[in-house]
């Protein structure tokens, strides 16, 4: 099936202008997936973001990087070197006529080659600029060097993410800058641009990938330390209760909320109480139905079981049998039962069973968009949400280097072949 081009959308009537490596790549991804006419603008010879692996069958190729396929659908693609005078110039005119601007260099960068906000502002005062960086253009750290883990770590969240008794974790994915240009770098220019509507200007928008990630996680670790002056722990597969006595003291129980089974691992959080021991009790009759459950266990009314009165050699034992049990099932066994008899037990899925979920192909989640040049289509995320009207969202491949020159340069800019040509000898294009 090819992908769908030309569709309205709601962001069409938009261009947005984008610059940036791959700390932004995904803000202007969104808005093309919401219609808008999205350039990107590389340097000649192609962006650096090529490079990165894998490789469409494994064959290093700045045309075959499924990286870049990943994160640059939906976009035109042109080439243009900013730092050249020529260069500088054909951007301005861009500009014009064109509604945002994403950068995620360093900052200062834009300002130093005369491309800053200011300027484009004057060029055109319903401009918006959209910045993507670590820890954003002002403050003592923004200029520090901002890999995902430098940013992982000064958010706060490498701290809490773990086992207790090893050393922090990250996730082997660039999540800081995920978050920093899907959160604040989208919602930031399209709040911009609803604001733009209003008072007819544009403005710049400022995006931290460490205020991404501290914003959405602090009140949770924050009120511990605010209220108590207890710092939020590693938790990892370890899920701690809390026990406030007449001395303000914590003290923690702790409970696997992740466990292995036959075929894999499971999330499930032990909880009791009116509200949620039903799920921990309705387990625990299953295991007992089976013959796996231990005294201990048989003696427990979740609707009634008090974590603060509770011991860890206690929480140990009960535990131990539901470790026993996930063992003697699959994810889908388990998963299946779970939701006949009322429990909150959930499997960790791999991407290739994200892929085969039936969920998502109820919902034809997933779409198949050609790449002729490779001669096959191949399998994308589609649509993240729906609407009640028939807005149809667009499905175009990842550019190619400089695909769009033409396209752009003499179609919309007015350029002559000559000129073209003119400026691609020259390094410009």
């Amino acid at each position: 099936m090819g992908g769908e081009e030309n569709v309205e959308g709601m962001f069409t009537p938009y261009r947005i202008l984008d610059l940036t490596n791959e700390r932004g790549y995904i803000c202007g991804q969104l808005l093309g997936d919401l219609g808008a006419d999205v350039i990107k603008i590389e340097k000649p010879g192609g962006d650096p973001g090529r490079s990165i692996g894998p490789f469409f069958h494994d064959i290093p190729d700045p045309e075959k990087s499924l990286y870049w396929f990943s994160f640059n659908t939906n976009k035109r693609g042109i080439t243009l070197d900013i730092e050249t005078v020529d260069g500088q110039e054909i951007f301005k005119r861009l500009v014009r006529d064109a509604d945002v601007v994403i950068e995620s260099f360093d900052p200062g960068y834009m300002d130093k080659i005369g491309l800053g906000y200011p300027v484009l502002s004057q060029i055109n005062p319903r401009i918006i600029m959209t910045s993507i960086t670590g820890f954003g253009q002002t403050g003592p750290y923004k200029d520090f060097k901002a890999p995902d883990l430098v940013v992982w770590a000064l958010s706060g969240n490498a701290y809490m993410t773990g086992d207790p008794d090893r050393a922090p974790l990250m996730p082997s994915f660039p999540v800081p800058y995920i978050f920093a240009g899907a959160l604040q770098g989208a919602i930031g220019t399209m709040v911009a641009l609803h604001h733009r509507q209003r008072i007819g200007e544009g403005q710049q928008v400022d995006a931290s990938a460490q205020l991404s990630l501290t914003w959405p996680v602090s009140s949770e670790p924050l009120a511990p330390w605010l209220e108590q002056g207890v710092i939020q722990k590693r938790e990892g597969r370890v899920w701690f209760r809390s026990q406030i006595g007449v001395d303000k003291k914590t003290t923690f129980v702790g409970a696997p909320n992740i466990f292995q089974c036959k075929d894999g691992d499971v999330n499930f959080t032990i909880m009791a109480g009116p509200s949620f021991g039903q799920s921990t009790g309705a387990l625990s009759k299953w295991i007992e139905s089976e013959g796996m459950a231990s005294e201990t266990l048989k003696g427990i009314d979740w609707l009634e079981f008090e974590w603060q009165t509770v011991n860890q050699e206690v929480v140990d034992e009960f535990t131990k049998d539901f470790s026993n049990f996930f063992m003697t099932r699959t994810k889908a066994e388990l998963f299946e039962e779970a939701q006949k008899r009322g429990i909150m037990v959930y499997p960790l899925f791999s991407p290739r069973e994200i892929m085969e979920l039936h969920q998502l192909k109820f919902r034809n989640y997933w779409v198949e968009v050609d790449h002729p040049e490779l001669e096959t289509s191949i399998t994308y995320p589609g649509s993240f949400f729906k609407t009640s009207e028939a807005f149809a969202m667009k499905y175009r491949r990842a550019p190619l280097i400089g695909e769009h020159n033409e396209e752009v340069y003499i179609n919309d800019l007015g350029l002559s072949k000559e000129e073209l040509l003119t400026l691609k000898q020259a390094g410009v294009i």
